[in-house]
Order: structure tokens, then C-alpha cells, then sequence
């Protein structure tokens, strides 16, 4: 019975995945652009109650949820550029950013 190696400094596959599919060119830029995702999502988890309590205290929460939604929107991609400037990604985020605004007002023929 042959037993198999494994080698702690090979990169896992997703890893390869996402740097083919982004067009990145290395693993530290995929772990780099993971990390402004991160950092995006938990700057806005941290303050959505923040903003709660400061503006829509006592309000209705449905009123609260869907203007946290609408606003959301457009403040989470001004962070993503943030930390992808932060973290020295900004051209694969400005880029990603053209894409999906791009994607989401499409005129339709």
C-alpha cells in the first residue's frame, strides 16, 4: 500500500480557481482581494447597529430594513474601493466595480 505525500506549501485548487477566473496574477493577490472582502463585510456588519441606533431609534424596523438595503448598496462598493486602494487592488476592484454597475443598469434591446 502506497501512501501520498501531501505537501503543505502547495497551493489548494479554489485558490488556483480564483486566480484563473479574476485574471490575477499571483496566490497573494487572490488572498489580498479575499481580504478586502472581508474587511468590506465586516466594516458593514459592525455598522449596521451603529447606524441603527444613531438615525432609526424608536423607528418601525421594516422602515429601518429597507432603507439600510437601499443605502447599502452604494456605500459597500465605495468600501470595497476603499480597502482595494488600502490593500493595493484598487485597479482589480475599480475594474470589478465598472463590471457589476455595469451588469446591473444594462438596457435591455
Amino acid at each position: 500500500m502506497e501512501t501520498q505525500k501531501t505537501n503543505l506549501l502547495t497551493t489548494p485548487t479554489w485558490i488556483e480557481k480564483l486566480r484563473s477566473r479574476w485574471k490575477l496574477n499571483s496566490v497573494t493577490q487572490v488572498i489580498l482581494v479575499l481580504c478586502v472582502f472581508a474587511c468590506t463585510g465586516f466594516t458593514v456588519m459592525f455598522l449596521k447597529p451603529v447606524i441603527h441606533r444613531t438615525f432609526f431609534e424608536g423607528a418601525h424596523h421594516t422602515l429601518f430594513t429597507i432603507i439600510y438595503y437601499i443605502l447599502i448598496l452604494p456605500f459597500y462598493n465605495i468600501l470595497l474601493l476603499f480597502y482595494g486602494f488600502f490593500f493595493g487592488q484598487f485597479k482589480f476592484f475599480w475594474e470589478f466595480e465598472k463590471k457589476f454597475f455595469s451588469r446591473i443598469f444594462k438596457r435591455k434591446r
